[in-house]
């Protein structure tokens, strides 16, 4: 679940760095979604980071993380944005940061792993 939370801070940073290295248009339409993402993504880490302070974390209280609107918002904005990234970019790696979530499915379902592994 660490890894979850580094990679959340700064993703709509990372991503709009690569619409405007990719030149894609509209920017604004991107600035906008990005302010979406980023409030998402400031929810999840909330959420994320409150479970990690936790002395014990059991089953269910990762089953509740894992049920968050929070999380599920921040997961489906990941999964448009990277369809939309990879159609564009060529369905490579699109940047450092956001890569890890941006590249393939499997990385969001890295996300899903860890937020179920308590710590």
């Amino acid at each position: 679940m660490r890894r979850a939370v580094k990679a959340l801070v700064g993703l709509a940073e990372s991503c709009l760095i690569v619409v405007k290295r990719e030149g894609l248009e509209p920017v604004e339409r991107y600035d906008a979604f990005f302010a979406v993402l980023d409030r998402d993504a400031g929810d999840s880490l909330a959420a994320m980071e409150l479970v990690l302070a936790q002395p014990a974390i059991s089953s269910q209280l990762i089953d509740n993380l894992n049920a968050s609107i929070h999380l599920r918002a921040m997961l489906t904005d990941l999964f448009l944005i990277g369809e939309i990234l990879n159609a564009n970019c060529g369905g490579g790696a699109v940047h450092p940061k956001a890569d890890a979530f941006l590249s393939s499915g499997e990385s969001t379902g890295d996300l899903q792993a860890d937020l179920q592994s308590p710590r």
